[in-house]
């Protein structure tokens, strides 16, 4: 008989809070008004965070926080299991969500965009899935919920109704739906070969499970879906295509769900299903790793030479998540723990950037670097916040991505793969070369451009979440336990796959 406690039922609650949010909006949206429209997603973001937070000390202390709803069919229920790598997600998609919506506000209503009501209902159940793919319990659950984020991303990707958006649209639907079919199958053939597919810290396939090269075809299968969200060359084309929407759904591919649940679908499938010991054996984390170095340099040197900000920070983006894919694939407790960190890192950075590049669209109109030079006499702010995400995806100290991406290095070398970590090294050059170049032409001197001719800064619901994503980027980087103890929890995370005790860096 299942026990069901008022701890046990939180994520459920937590899902269900972003669900209910996302109907009321798309039922009375165009009936109330906007304020009605925007309280309703507010009071559900702040709802949502204060039942994922409150998971946090259970969890710490080594809790288990379970519950089966429904069971689907004999053996598999659908289920929800709560523990460290789903809560660092988790708490990202939570806190991000309150401040993308203030920021969406802002947005929305200084640039008049349309089908706000559609906007804001997609918005909220994006959340609704991600939040499920934090807490499922298996592999049916989480699939579930992993193609609800698909349907859901869809009408935010084609937000603007035009041809651009429609094709950028069926792009990402022949992608991300493709691939969830083949990982669909790979589920089956799974749960027929192992019996079970409850998530399992270190994997629950071993090598003696499933005969080679069938185990590899698996790997593959299954791992694809995750390879095609988070951008892994050469299944990455949609991502940069889907940059026709507005910013804030940018910033939500890219920061708060879409593009990290790939990377979180890559963590579940190879260290929770596989596990180091199968993910070795049958050579998938050494092939995927390969294939996430040459995405971290060959989309560092594509964004070199994107004239347009948001084409530049989607291809740093899909650099920028195959560090955690690399992290993963190093199969060290360290490089996990990193790899887990870096959802954190990257999400409260890119964001940042994200943001500024929205605000200054709205504020300027304009799009490409080049007609942005002295952009930071007239939006100081901005350009600050975006000088420092920029500094922090290059990975310079006291800045959060600093932290994660020394934990995936030190995992490398403790390995005996060096060139991985020269890997790390190397895009962070490379980081610079295209961010630091957009930061010195806003901020040159003896440049006048009559395009700017006084402060400017976007309006105050633009303006406050990107200089608190800023903040907290340098905060985390200086004490990365800060507030939610997010670090403690990757690396609980990274100890329990590989079994052991201690702390990490």
């Amino acid at each position: 008989m299942i026990s069901i406690t008022a701890l046990s039922l939180r994520p459920a609650l937590a899902v269900l809070t972003t669900l209910i949010a996302s109907g009321l909006i798309y039922v009375t949206g165009e009936r109330v008004k906007a304020n009605t429209r925007e309280a309703i997603t507010f009071v559900a973001a702040f709802i949502n965070a204060a039942l994922v937070y409150s998971m946090i000390p259970a969890v710490l202390a080594g809790k288990t926080i379970k519950l089966t709803v429904i069971e689907i069919v004999k053996g598999i229920g659908f289920a929800f299991n709560v523990d460290a790598a789903g809560m660092v997600f988790a708490c990202v998609s939570a806190t991000l969500w309150i401040l993308t919506s203030l920021y969406s506000v802002g947005y929305m209503r200084g640039h008049g965009e349309k089908n706000q009501t559609g906007y804001f209902a997609a918005f909220a159940m994006c959340i609704c899935a991600a939040t499920g793919i934090c807490f499922a319990g298996n592999l049916i659950t989480f699939f579930i919920f992993f193609e609800a984020l698909t349907i859901a991303t869809y009408p935010l990707v084609v937000h603007y109704r035009d041809e651009e958006g429609t094709r950028s649209g069926r792009k990402y639907l022949a992608y991300t739906l493709i691939s969830g079919q083949i990982m669909f199958a790979a589920i089956v053939i799974v749960y027929v070969c192992c019996g079970t597919l409850d998530f399992v810290p270190g994997g629950f396939i071993k090598p003696e499970d499933i005969p080679m090269p069938l185990m590899l075809i698996l790997f593959f299968m299954m791992v694809g879906a995750g390879m095609v969200k988070a951008g892994v060359m050469p299944l990455h084309s949609w991502l940069p295509a889907a940059m026709v929407a507005p910013t804030p759904v940018s910033a939500l591919l890219h920061a708060v769900a879409v593009v990290k649940a790939g990377a979180f679908a890559t963590l579940r499938v190879v260290l929770y299903v596989f596990g180091p010991e199968s993910a070795e054996y049958c050579h998938g984390a050494d092939i995927l790793a390969w294939m996430a170095v040459i995405t971290i340099l060959v989309s560092s040197l594509i964004a070199i030479r994107k004239d347009n900000l948001k084409a530049r920070l989607a291809f740093s983006t899909i650099g920028q998540l195959s560090y955690i894919v690399l992290g993963i694939c190093i199969l060290s407790p360290s490089a996990a723990a990193g790899a887990l960190y870096h959802i954190v890192a990257h999400a409260f950075m890119k964001i940042t950037l994200f943001m500024a590049a929205g605000a200054i669209f709205v504020t300027t109109h304009k799009k490409n670097i080049s007609e942005m030079v002295g952009i930071g006499k007239r939006m100081p702010v901005t350009m600050t916040a975006f000088a420092v995400a920029s500094v922090g995806i290059a990975g310079f100290p006291f800045i959060v991505g600093f932290v994660s991406k020394a934990n995936i290095i030190v995992g490398a070398l403790e390995q005996g793969k060096p060139l991985f970590a020269c890997t790390l090294i190397a895009s962070a050059l490379l980081a610079l070369a295209y961010l630091m170049p957009v930061v010195y032409m806003a901020f040159k001197k003896d440049v006048t451009n009559p395009d700017f001719p006084c402060k400017a800064e976007a309006s105050k619901p633009m303006l406050i979440p990107l200089v608190i994503t800023a903040v907290i980027a340098v905060v985390l980087g200086v004490c990365p336990n800060f507030g939610l103890h997010l670090y403690d929890l990757a690396c609980m995370a990274g100890n329990a796959i590989f079994g052991i005790g201690g702390s990490l860096l």
